[in-house]
Order: structure tokens, then C-alpha cells, then sequence
């Protein structure tokens, strides 16, 4: 004799249905990905930043230069690197270092030269002397004359603001001081009679 199963409840039915439903939109909340919270940290503006280490004197290129996110952008910096491909650096930069216009050689390198002062040009004779100090540093330029015993202090305490390390650049070796007037004469009627060094006094 067949026994035939009594059918369930209408109401068992809907609680299992909605017990479903409640499952599928559980997980479906799960897996959903977070919304992005407009108040979050601000992912910062792009500035151009040295990719390594680079010397003064260092003609730019692409591949020396990166872009960094930073929460603000420091004054004189550009965000596009072709801004700046074929610019010189007028002092050494260290890697992540924002390139801005005051590292460059240019109008805003003269920009910062103290009141009173000009922008004088010295090569010394021997270009790996010129190597030694960095744009910031402050020298002592020495010139010695044909017959002359000993030398002369030309330029105490100059601000360098340019050094061009020594390479096979018409622009190798030179050196870029704030001097007053007066010293920048002497050091142009030096370099066409005398030897020019270079020494550096302590800080």
C-alpha cells in the first residue's frame, strides 16, 4: 500500500524562503568592498624627486628623475619630469629630494644671493679641487702669483653656489661664488695673473 507524504505548511515554506534570501544577502554584504571614505587621507600631490644621488653639475635626464606623492608640493617644484630634462643642478641632490628650481642653474639660482653681493665664476687649477665643496659651503679662493713666496687669500669665506664636479664639460671644475663687488674684480684680475685654490674653512 502506498502512503503518501502529507505536504508541508504554506508558512514553513515562506520561513525557509526567506531564511534563504537572508543567507544570499549576508554573504553578498561580505564580499562587497569597502566604500572608499571621502573624508580618508589625501593621497598627496605629485612632485618631481631625484631617482638616486646626483652630483652638482649633473645635466638631467629622464631616468634620474621620479615622481613622488607628497602632501604638498614644495615651493618651486614641477609635477611633469619633461619640465626638467636637460636643466643642470647646480648642487648635489640625495634620492626622494624634491627637484625645485633653486637646485637648478638658472635665474632662481641668483635669486638667493645675499644682499650685497654678486655672482662670481672661478676655476680653480686644478679641477678636482672644484669637486671638494658643494653648492651651501663656504670657501676661501687663494691666489698665487708667478714669484710670488706664498698666497693670497683673494675671497674669504665665499658662498658656494654652484660646483661642477670635474668631467669632460666645457663647464668642468667651476665654481660659482657670492662675493661682494669689489671681491669679484679681484678674482677676475686674479684668474688672468695667478694660480687659483681653493681651501675650506671650518664652519
Amino acid at each position: 500500500m502506498i502512503r503518501l507524504r502529507r505536504p508541508r505548511s504554506v508558512v514553513h515554506l515562506v520561513r525557509q524562503c526567506l531564511a534563504g534570501l537572508l543567507a544570499t544577502a549576508a554573504l553578498v554584504l561580505a564580499l562587497r568592498p569597502d566604500p572608499v571614505d571621502p573624508s580618508g587621507p589625501d593621497p598627496g600631490v605629485p612632485v618631481v624627486t631625484a631617482a638616486a644621488d646626483l652630483p652638482a653639475g649633473t645635466p638631467l635626464e629622464r631616468g634620474h628623475l621620479a615622481v613622488t606623492r607628497l602632501p604638498t608640493s614644495p615651493g618651486g617644484a614641477v609635477a611633469d619630469p619633461a619640465e626638467l630634462v636637460g636643466r643642470t643642478l647646480a648642487g648635489a641632490v640625495r634620492a626622494g629630494e624634491p627637484v625645485t628650481d633653486v637646485r637648478l642653474v638658472g635665474s632662481a639660482l641668483t635669486s638667493l644671493l645675499p644682499a650685497g653681493t654678486v655672482a662670481a665664476p672661478v676655476r680653480p687649477a686644478d679641477v678636482a679641487v672644484s669637486a671638494l665643496p658643494q653648492a651651501g659651503d663656504r670657501v676661501d679662493v687663494l691666489a698665487t702669483a708667478d714669484g710670488e713666496p706664498s698666497a693670497r687669500v683673494v675671497a674669504p669665506g665665499a658662498l658656494v653656489l654652484m660646483a661642477a664636479p670635474p668631467s669632460e664639460d666645457p663647464s668642468a671644475g667651476l665654481l660659482l661664488l657670492a662675493v661682494d663687488s669689489s671681491t669679484a674684480a679681484d678674482l677676475a684680475a686674479a684668474a688672468t695673473t695667478s694660480t687659483l685654490t681653493l681651501s675650506l674653512p671650518p664652519p
